[in-house]
This record gives C-alpha cells, structure tokens and sequence, in this order.
C-alpha cells in the first residue's frame, strides 16, 4: 500500500528532549505525535528483563528494550504511514501497565513525528518499509539531562525516588552508549534546537524534511 505520510523519528537518551521537540513541531507545523513510550510491556507481563546488578538489581530493566513491544510500535506507524490512523495504548509508567486505549489521526498531515527512548530500534525496519522521512539523536550533555529527567520523572510519580536517583545515575554513564547505537542505525546526533532548525528549514523548502 502506497504511504500518505512518512515519519519523523526522535531517538535519544530518556530526557534529552525528544518529546519537547515533538510538541515544537506539533504546534509549528501540525504535525502529529506518536509516542512509542506508550507501547511497553505491563509490569507482570512474562520474561521482563531484570537489571543484573547495582543498587537498583533485581528491578526490571526498562531501559531494555525487551520491555517493549517492537511489533505493536511498529505496526502503529505502518498504519498511520499508510492509511492515516491507528489504535494506540494509552501506558501509565508509574503503574507499568496499558490503562486504555486511543485513536491517533493525521487528518490529511505529511509527516508526523515518532519518539520514544526505543525509537532507535525502529528506524532501519522503516528506512525499508519506505516511511522514514528523517531520524534524528536528540541529546544534551549527561548532567543536563540527567537533571530534566529526575525532574520529570519526580513531578510525574514514574518511580519511587531513590529508584529514580539510581536510574539517572546509570543512565547517565551510559549516554555515550545510547547515543553511539542511534548514531549506527543513521540517526543524526543533534540538539533539540538544532533539529527544530532543520526541520523548520525543510517545511519552509516544501519537502518538510529530508531521509537519513
């Protein structure tokens, strides 16, 4: 089936912005947003990675991307790409499960955005399916954003916050990881305000952004 719209993903550590830029976009450009967070797996769900070791060892991993639902993620955007609507699930981090469900819709829009800390894990499988319009690294240097994240994290109750403090403290001695592995698979490496530049720069040339 023949693609109406092509997708903008927005990779990159947890709290590095990716969903700010997303809203930018929204509001510059209507473009809508596909939050890939919403597709993890519910906390009791069977064969949850666990983190091996650390003070946080024994707790499930959900930085590990066998917390999430590759398939599912996917199969939303395929839809969205293809027939401009999809059912989506509604996720609440701090209880770990599905609460409901959604319907997103791109009514008549050309791209739209997919972000989400696994958004990397999707982007050679949509670079072939020829949906991808552009895939973009969002990050900032480790201390700024293990401060948006603990931020975040604390005012919306994801974790109790000596489980947050640990989770940032990881986190941020592995950005340079994360960061590499979104590099791999062509994401560009970027700021949010650099990416908004660009992809503000490719809607204002009529081709709303270029594949990467």
């Amino acid at each position: 089936m023949t693609a109406r719209a092509r997708v903008i993903v927005l990779a990159g550590p947890s709290g590095s912005g990716k969903s700010r830029l997303a809203g930018r976009l929204a509001k510059a450009f209507g473009w809508p947003t596909l939050r890939l967070d919403d597709f993890y797996r519910d906390g009791d769900a069977p064969g949850l990675p666990l983190i091996a070791d650390g003070a946080n060892a024994g707790l499930v991993d959900w930085d590990h991307p066998g917390t999430w639902s590759h398939e599912d993620a996917f199969a939303a955007l395929r839809s969205l790409c293809t027939t401009g609507a999809a059912d989506v699930p509604d996720y609440s981090i701090a209880e770990s499960r599905r609460t409901g469900s959604r319907r997103v819709e791109l009514d008549g829009a050309t791209r739209f955005c997919a972000e989400g800390i696994f958004a990397a894990e999707i982007v050679e499988e949509c670079r072939q399916a020829g949906i991808l319009a552009a895939a973009y690294c969002i990050t900032q240097h480790p201390v700024v954003t293990f401060g948006r994240r603990l931020t975040r994290d604390l005012r919306e109750h994801r974790k109790p916050p000596l489980v947050l403090v640990r989770r940032g403290l990881a986190l941020a001695r592995v950005q340079r990881q994360i960061v590499r592995r979104a590099a791999a698979v062509g994401c560009r490496v970027t700021t949010g305000d650099r990416a908004f530049a660009e992809l503000s720069d490719g809607a204002a040339e009529g081709d709303h952004a270029v594949a990467r």
